[in-house]
């Protein structure tokens, strides 16, 4: 039996990846560590959380005592690291916080791991899940590969380069067994709605001013995130010690033109005249550091272990938007910041 720690499974991407890990493995005991911050939500794994193979940690990666002790008492074969600080606009303003999770706290787990799995390296697994925009941006038509040289433009990107180089140094140094995986933005359901589609979602649905920063023509390659789950499955399991993976969506959208699109897909499903959501456009103050393309090329993970997106864009859009209509509730829950007293209605007790 395999035990997998999964660090930020509370979180969207984490939680996809718990779920689907709990599911289709009941042979593996699984561990989700996660701090919950903000952007944690234990109601994002209702449907898994009393299964016999999961178990949640509640704890910090930033604490080395803790770490390590939770290390040595569970004996893991394996890691699975989502666990960072994500939004943009956030490490702007507090950088710090960035540096000590995505940073600090990865060389926490480089070394518990490396502590406990002295001798067997080659028989255990450090799977960091990191983001495409290590690579800085892009011009009108290149993309990124696995060989394109890092080029962070934000304290955010900057923390996860930093990240990756650790996680590289401790496979070139210690050997131990990693692997790293550079994803483009993730969509679907479970999403924190201060990011770009749940927070258009929400706001044109309540006739809020969806903000666009810019003039909207920043490029985004969007990759749904039970795709990205299936990619990390497949590369946890088939990929080499020490190798990267980009994975990405093969959807290239202007933000602009996602965030009209939306408005047509809300505008059918709410029974609004075409146009209507349109007006609700708003421009604002274009972000700091904000970089214009991101194109990730992943032909290296379909020509090596097989995987490519399941679904277009626009199908995983529609899904995504019936998602957050269908749960008015998630979405008030974590609105209104009722979210956070999940954990101690339903766990401090048992």
């Amino acid at each position: 039996m395999k035990k997998i720690i999964i660090t930020g499974g509370a979180g969207f991407i984490g939680s996809h990846v718990v779920r689907r890990f709990v599911k289709n493995y009941p042979d593996y005991t699984i561990i989700n560590l996660d701090k919950l911050t903000y952007a944690g939500n234990l109601a994002n794994l209702k449907d898994i959380e009393h299964s016999p193979n999961y178990r949640f940690v509640k704890g910090d990666i930033v604490d080395l005592e803790f770490i390590n002790n939770l290390f040595e008492q569970e004996q893991p074969d394996a890691v699975i690291h989502l666990a960072a600080e994500s939004h943009v606009d956030r490490s702007i303003t507090n950088p710090l916080e960035f540096v000590m999770t995505n940073v600090v706290g990865t060389v926490n787990l480089l070394n518990a791991a490396k502590n406990i799995w002295k001798g067997q390296y080659d028989k255990k697994r450090f799977y960091h899940v990191s983001t495409d925009e290590v690579y800085g941006t892009l011009g009108d038509t290149d993309m990124f590969t696995e060989q394109t040289a890092y080029d962070p433009h934000s304290p955010y990107s900057a923390s996860k380069a930093s990240s990756d180089h650790f996680v590289r140094a401790y496979y070139d140094t210690y050997g131990l067994g990693t692997v790293i995986s550079n994803c483009s933005n993730n969509y679907g359901s479970y999403h924190f709605p201060e990011k770009l589609i749940p927070l258009a979602i929400n706001n044109i649905k309540q006739g809020k001013a969806v903000p666009v920063y810019g003039k909207g023509e920043n490029v985004r390659d969007w990759l749904w995130v039970e795709d990205h789950a299936r990619a990390i499955d497949v590369i946890f399991h088939k990929a080499a010690a020490g190798s990267t993976y980009n994975i990405g969506g093969h959807n290239e959208w202007k933000n602009i033109d996602l965030i009209k699109l939306l408005c047509s897909i809300l505008d059918k499903k709410l029974g609004r005249e075409a146009g209507e959501s349109a007006k609700l456009i708003t421009y604002v103050t274009d972000r700091a550091g904000h970089d214009l393309r991101y194109a990730i090329d992943a032909a290296k993970l379909k020509n090596e272990l097989g995987w490519e997106p399941s679904i277009t864009f626009e199908e995983g859009l529609e899904k995504t938007v019936d998602w957050y209509l269908t749960n008015e509730q998630w979405l008030n829950d974590v609105t209104s910041g009722h979210y956070q007293d999940y954990y101690n209605e339903q766990y401090t007790n048992r």
